[in-house]
């Protein structure tokens, strides 16, 4: 029985309405020269990032009750990781990790970069610095990057990973002004957020949002929806390049601000409903929220989940009409998760390094989709992903670039990575946190504030039972100092308020 993925098993939930873009005839490999350089014969390379999709809201990690068909039929051509946790969060450290393919945590020597947020790990990207997409251009690749990232795609600290691809593409809508704010009335602002926090910067910045979203009515005018279609215009472009791709398509939905279209709110709670939506949230304990908007907080997170995965349908389907899946790896993940209520907080609490914050969806899907809908227990991270592509291109990071992340592809193989990984561990701010077979331990950089968890007689992570086993605790300590070479780890501080 054939397997593959063809085009009615992508779209799902999404209905009608994507947005055209151009067609074309399948990517073609010619044996011939361009620009002096002979083209290689190695699989087109593409890479979905979604920013704050947690490993729970994923139906084909377990969850029966959301709606994520397109990411569940990647996963059944794909080997799914149940023990992703980035090594570095959030936004700009995991994207670091990502694209340059080295370990960010410890921040040896963070000091604050001008136009990030003053927060340990926040940093840009140097000229000099390699990436993987460097790598594979130098090779013969065409590259290409496609975001709505507002820190990757305007920043003039990573203009380096504009200038260093060969087709950029920034998308308007998470930031800067589409249309005018004041085409959007206070009181629809004010609904889109919780009662707490309905009034100065949060209200002037859901406003603008609303306005860059046509308010949320035609889900056309999404961030998710256009980075897809513009996703589909840089496969185009290498189609007409002619040669193998490697391409990055990094959306920032589902991050907050949630404004999904009703379509989809209505898929995950009373159509009816006429409280304030809690678009936006404080990373801070949930007592903030009313009892309505705390229940109404997951089912919206849902509800623009199942949208990013509709308009992911869109990009899938027509790549699988072009021909090019037998020829092709994907790699889909996250940076992180989000807090939702549970354990009484909201946000991305950086002291709150539990599996809702930490874990990730992380799908490894190779050339013909071998070992498709199987499961890896391997700890991965988004720094393995250039050393995992790279593998599969047939070539070798330098010794130069000081690339440290893990090649997953003997995976694909039905072999182990070379690297084996008994624990794991990574950081967050001035935290940190380190998971093994046994145990989960939180701790703030200087080693105070310490929790611990039985794994095998506590899996929810609910009571730490730090104090009475410090013993395990100094182990576990030590450990992570002998990874990192370091004499104790950084610690910067209190942590900025979000």
């Amino acid at each position: 029985m054939d397997s593959r993925i063809d085009r009615r098993r992508f779209v799902g939930i999404a209905g009608g309405g994507v947005v055209a873009a151009a067609g074309g005839a399948a990517l073609v490999r010619r044996s011939r020269r361009g620009g002096g350089r002979p083209v290689p014969d190695g699989p087109n390379l593409i890479v979905i990032m979604l920013d704050t999709l947690r490993y729970d809201y994923v139906g084909a990690n377990g969850n029966s009750w959301i709606r994520t068909p397109n990411m569940d039929a990647l996963a059944r051509e794909s080997i799914r990781f149940t023990r992703a946790f980035p090594e570095a969060m959030p936004t700009v450290p995991a994207r670091r990790s990502l694209i340059t393919s080295r370990r960010v945590y410890p921040w040896r020597d963070w000091a604050p970069t001008r136009n990030l947020p003053n927060t340990p790990g926040w940093t840009g990207l140097a000229e000099h610095e390699e990436t993987w997409l460097k790598l594979l251009h130098g090779k013969g690749y065409w590259t290409g990057y496609v975001t709505d990232n507002p820190f990757l795609g305007f920043s003039e600290e990573w203009a380096a990973l504009r200038r260093g691809v060969d087709y950029f593409k920034k998308i308007g809508g998470q930031v800067g002004a589409l249309r005018p704010a004041s085409s959007v009335s206070m009181a629809t602002a004010r609904r889109w957020l919780p009662r707490d926090m309905a009034s100065g910067n949060y209200l002037k910045g859901m406003r603008q949002h609303l306005a860059n979203i046509g308010e949320g009515r035609d889900e056309r005018k999404q961030c998710a929806a256009r980075v897809f279609s513009y996703a589909l215009e840089a496969l185009d472009e290498a189609r007409r390049a002619q040669r193998p791709f490697a391409l990055v398509v990094d959306s920032f939905d589902p991050h907050e601000p949630w404004v999904p279209v009703k379509k989809y709110r209505d898929l995950y709670g009373a159509s009816d409903y006429d409280g304030h939506e809690p678009a936006r949230v404080r990373y801070r304990p949930s007592e903030y929220l009313t009892e309505q908007e705390l229940d109404r907080l997951p089912r919206l997170y849902a509800a623009a989940v199942t949208q990013t995965d509709a308009w992911l349908g869109h990009f899938l389907s027509r790549f699988y009409d072009s021909g090019l899946a037998d020829d092709t790896a994907i790699v889909l993940l996250s940076d992180h998760g989000m807090v939702l209520g549970d354990r009484g907080w909201t946000g991305k609490p950086a002291l709150e390094l539990h599996p809702e914050l930490i874990q990730v969806p992380f799908m490894l899907r190779g050339p013909g989709a071998p070992r498709g809908g199987t499961t890896s227990r391997h700890f991965a991270s988004p720094h393995d992903v250039g050393p995992t592509l790279m593998a599969l291109a047939g070539y070798e990071p330098p010794a130069s670039a000081r690339m440290d992340g893990s090649d997953l592809s003997p995976l694909l193989r039905g072999s182990r990575p070379r690297e084996e990984r008994p624990f794991w561990f990574g950081g967050y701010a001035n935290h940190w946190y380190y998971r093994d077979d046994r145990w989960a331990m939180i701790a703030d950089g200087n080693n105070s504030g310490r929790e611990l968890f039985d794994l095998r007689r506590d899996p929810g992570e609910t009571t730490t039972i730090g104090a009475d086993n410090l013993d395990v605790m100094e182990r576990i300590y030590a450990r992570v100092l002998r990874r990192t070479g370091l004499d104790s780890l950084p610690y910067f501080g209190r942590d900025d308020d979000a």
